[in-house]
C-alpha cells in the first residue's frame, strides 16, 4: 500500500489519474461512493486509490496544487466508509485504510482493490442498475449504462437477443406450413399491401427473424421455433413450452379430490394455439347477458369475445370471484402458458 506522501507527490506531479483520487472528505459523501465503486468496476486498472483530507488551488502558472488540510474526525471518516462499504452496495467491499501525518495534518489513504468478476458489477442497492454502478474513466467517475455491464462482466455484448437465439437440432423443415399460412392471412388482412407478403415462404421467415443465416445456412430461431413450428417439433425441442386450459367445476379449487380439474393441452404453433385458447374460453361463457362484470353486454359472440378478453387480463367481482352466474353452471378456467 502507497503512503501519503508518495500519492501526494504524484499528484503535484501528474494531478489526479485513472487510480488516484485527492478529496477533502470531511465526511463520506456521494462522491467518495462513487469513487470507490468506479475502482471497484474498471477493468484491468487493479483498483485506486483515495487519498482524504486534501485541498487544491491553481497557482499563478495554471498548475493545480494539492496540499494537506487533514480531517477533523478521522475515526469516523473510516468508521463511516467501512460501514457504506459493508451496506450501501450489492456486495460487500472491503476497503484497505490507514492514517498518516503530512505536514502536521491526518490524511486518510484508502485503497480499493478490483472486484472479483464474478462481483461485477458493484452498485448502490438503493439506485440498483445501471445507473448505480460507476466506471473509472480517466480521472473521472462516470456513471454506467447498459453497455458498459458487459465490459464489467468480462463478456462481448451479443448481436441478438434470445428471441434470436438459434436451436442446433432445429431444422427449416420443422416449421408448420399450416401456421405459415395463417400468418399470411392474418396479415393480409391487416395489410393486404405488405411487403413481406410477395416474399417466398424462406424470405419472409428470414425477414421476421425465425430463420437467421449462421455459416452461409439458414437456421431456425427460438421465436421461429415457439411461433410457426410443428406439434412434433415442438415437443421435440421445447417440451415445456405449451397451453394448459384449466376448467374447474363449482367455486372450489378441489371439490372433488377425485376429478379436481378437466385440462386441455394446447401444444401447437403460437400462431395457431392463441386462437384456439381463445375459443376455449369463449366456449365456457353463458349464452344469456352477463350482469356486474358487463352491465351492457349482450349474449352475443362479440360481446362474449370482449369478456373472454377482459377475463384474461384480470379477474371480476362476480358472486363467485369470476364472472357474475352460478358458478355451478360457469366455474372457473385457468388458461395457463408454460414457457
Amino acid at each position: 500500500m502507497r503512503s501519503a506522501t508518495d500519492l501526494l507527490d504524484e499528484l503535484n506531479a501528474v494531478d489526479e489519474s485513472a487510480r488516484i483520487e485527492a478529496k477533502r472528505a470531511s465526511d463520506t459523501g456521494k462522491s467518495v461512493m462513487e469513487t470507490v465503486i468506479a475502482f471497484a468496476n474498471e477493468p484491468g486498472l487493479d483498483g485506486g486509490y483515495l487519498l482524504l483530507g486534501v485541498d487544491w488551488a491553481i497557482n499563478d502558472k495554471g498548475d493545480t496544487v494539492y496540499r494537506p488540510v487533514g480531517l477533523p474526525d478521522p475515526d469516523k471518516v473510516q468508521r463511516d466508509l467501512a460501514s457504506q462499504c459493508a451496506s450501501m452496495l450489492n456486495v460487500a467491499l472491503r476497503p484497505e485504510m490507514q492514517l498518516e501525518q503530512v505536514g502536521g495534518k491526518t490524511l486518510l489513504v484508502v485503497y480499493v482493490p478490483e472486484a472479483d468478476v464474478t462481483h461485477k458489477p458493484v452498485y448502490k442497492k438503493a439506485t440498483g442498475l445501471p445507473g448505480g454502478a460507476y466506471r473509472r474513466i480517466g480521472s473521472s467517475d462516470q456513471r454506467c449504462v447498459d453497455e458498459d455491464l458487459w465490459v464489467l462482466r468480462g463478456e462481448s455484448q451479443p448481436l441478438h437477443g434470445p428471441d434470436s437465439s438459434i436451436l442446433s437440432d432445429a431444422r427449416a423443415d420443422d416449421f408448420d406450413p399450416t401456421a405459415i399460412a395463417a400468418y399470411r392471412r392474418e396479415r393480409a388482412r391487416i395489410n393486404p399491401q405488405a411487403e413481406e407478403l410477395d416474399y417466398g415462404d424462406e424470405d419472409m421467415l428470414e425477414a421476421l427473424g425465425a430463420l437467421r443465416r449462421v455459416d452461409g445456412a439458414l437456421q431456425p430461431t427460438l421465436a421461429g421455433i415457439v411461433l410457426f413450428g410443428k406439434p412434433l417439433d415442438l415437443r421435440r425441442l421445447l417440451p415445456m413450452v405449451r397451453i394448459d386450459y384449466i376448467r374447474v367445476p363449482g367455486n372450489e379449487w378441489v371439490e372433488d379430490p377425485e376429478n379436481r380439474f378437466q385440462s386441455i393441452d394446447i401444444r401447437k404453433p403460437l400462431i395457431l394455439a392463441l386462437p384456439l385458447a381463445e375459443a376455449s374460453i369463449i366456449d365456457e361463457l353463458p349464452n344469456r347477458p352477463l350482469k356486474k362484470c358487463f352491465s351492457n353486454a349482450s349474449g352475443t359472440l362479440s360481446a362474449k369475445t370482449r369478456a373472454a378478453q377482459t377475463r384474461l387480463r384480470s379477474d371480476c367481482n362476480g358472486p363467485s370471484g369470476r364472472f357474475a352466474g352460478p358458478p355451478a353452471h360457469f366455474g372457473r378456467t385457468y388458461p395457463w402458458a408454460h414457457a
